[in-house]
């Protein structure tokens, strides 16, 4: 039903945490199964959280992060406490809590808000 009703992806398996909020109401959202995900986030409409090609490891997204419309996170990578993801990034590398992270690959343009 999620699937045709909100055009997304998000298994009943994946570990996700308490207030996270999906905006749109997920729409266009593919969180691979395995990702775990803390308390307070912020996913945007068509993010996609998963694994890369031959990578067994998937995201780990900590509390109170803020995902941009958009936003690829892939791969075995932490996203810090509060850190900010920027709209259209494609984040294949860790990220600092506290931190903002924009671009195509993501790059870090600020260590701490």
């Amino acid at each position: 039903m999620i699937r045709i009703i909100f055009r997304c992806a998000i298994f009943s398996s994946t570990s996700i945490g308490e207030r996270v909020t999906f905006g749109y109401g997920g729409i266009a959202v593919v969180i691979h199964p395995k990702v775990r995900i803390g308390n307070d986030v912020t996913i945007s409409q068509g993010v996609t959280i998963g694994g890369r090609s031959k990578l067994s490891e998937v995201p780990v997204i900590k509390d109170g992060v803020y995902i941009g419309a958009n936003a690829c996170i892939l791969g075995p990578v932490t996203i810090g406490e509060c850190a900010i993801v920027g709209a259209g990034a494609v984040v294949l590398t860790d990220v600092p809590a506290g931190a903002v992270v924009v671009g195509v690959p993501a790059r870090l343009v600020v260590t701490s808000v």
